[in-house]
């Protein structure tokens, strides 16, 4: 890639790389707009235009109305790649950078972004399953279930992401697979209704909570066009794992325990359920002589919880090791609050002050 010149299409060539690699970083159309208008006037090119698609960067500058676009690779980069993406954008903003040194700066984040690995994938996977196992107390038996299968559904993500043509129609495979699975498992061992998030844990790698939150904050920017398409996407993914899950559940006759359909701030707040024995509720039959896989984990299991679901996601997604030290008390500290908040203000008033602060 061409360093940045004295000339206009040199500039325009870099600010256009530069919204590129923010669309691949994750950034949603309206926050790479804001971005490249605050670099330019920073750095002290005013002139500079910018139009925003979901893949397309477009570059123009006032005074020769000429115009440079450069799509971005659509390649996700890992979270430790976005974190110097996002470090690069402040210091250009606040001159640390000089603009000489734009372009460079750029492909050199370009080149050293390796997306993680099929071990990595694999158990950051089997861990934000667990994780999630433990924070919503579901029964060991559930636990261990949703840590296979989660490691089993990160292997396939990683092969389908190198598969050209997989798309959304994954998304429903997996969820199907997955959930029949667990029907087949309650069916064979007369286990009755299943807890929600011992079918749901594994899945979660899957939900694209970045694509509808991008989506959401286009539309409010009145970016209607990409803001409309990123959330229907985000949607469509949703309908294929909604669609493989009911399909597998009336293929094996599974039920949902509608206990555990529970919000985070109310799972302590179970009450009896949470201290009887999995074999007192449902009858297990066969089932009954597994002693503690049977039960449900004990409250202060779900903060071992918390640090599975931080460190799965850290590791499924490349957040390297530094951001995986922060993400871990950082999220100890957003479940505390949603903990101590929760009786007083509800779950979800709890989860918005947290989410505010």
């Amino acid at each position: 890639m061409p360093t940045i010149a004295d000339t206009p299409a040199g500039k325009r060539n870099a600010f256009a790389h530069l919204g590129a690699l923010l669309l691949d970083a994750g950034y949603a159309v309206t926050d790479v707009h804001m971005a490249l208008s605050k670099v330019a006037e920073k750095t002290g090119h005013p002139e500079m235009t910018f139009a925003i698609l979901p893949q397309t960067v477009m570059v123009s500058d006032e005074p020769s109305g000429a115009a440079t676009v450069v799509n971005a690779t659509g390649a996700e980069l890992p979270f430790r790649t976005t974190a110097r993406v996002s470090a690069l954008v402040r210091k250009l903003a606040t001159g640390k950078v000089p603009v000489s040194g734009f372009s460079k700066h750029i492909q050199t984040i370009r080149d050293e972004a390796v997306a993680p690995g099929l071990w990595a994938v694999s158990v950051g996977s089997g861990l934000l399953s667990v994780g999630l196992g433990m924070l919503f107390r579901i029964p060991w038996w559930s636990v261990i279930t949703a840590a296979i299968l989660g490691v089993i559904i990160g292997l396939v993500i990683y092969g389908a992401g190198r598969v050209r043509g997989a798309g959304t129609i994954i998304t429903f495979v997996i969820a199907f697979c997955s959930t029949f699975a667990v029907g087949l498992l309650a069916s064979t061992l007369d286990l009755g209704p299943i807890p929600l998030f011992a079918v749901c844990a594994p899945l979660a790698v899957l939900v694209p909570g970045a694509t509808i939150t991008n989506g959401l904050l286009e539309l409010s920017s009145t970016d209607m066009v990409t803001g409309s398409s990123r959330l229907m996407y985000g949607v469509l993914v949703l309908g294929f794992m909604t669609t493989g899950i009911g399909a597998a559940a009336r293929v094996t006759g599974l039920t949902i325990n509608s206990h555990g359909a529970t919000l985070l701030g109310d799972v302590k707040g179970v009450g009896a359920f949470a201290d009887l024995r999995l074999a007192d509720i449902h009858g297990l039959g066969m089932f009954g002589g597994l002693g503690m896989l049977e039960e449900l984990p004990p409250l202060w299991v779900s903060w071992i919880g918390v640090v599975g679901v931080a460190m799965g996601i850290s590791m499924a997604f490349g957040a390297g090791r530094m951001l995986t030290l922060l993400s871990i008390p950082a999220m100890i500290l957003t479940y505390a609050g949603i903990t101590v908040l929760s009786p007083w203000i509800g779950s979800i008033g709890a989860a918005g002050v947290v989410a505010c602060g």
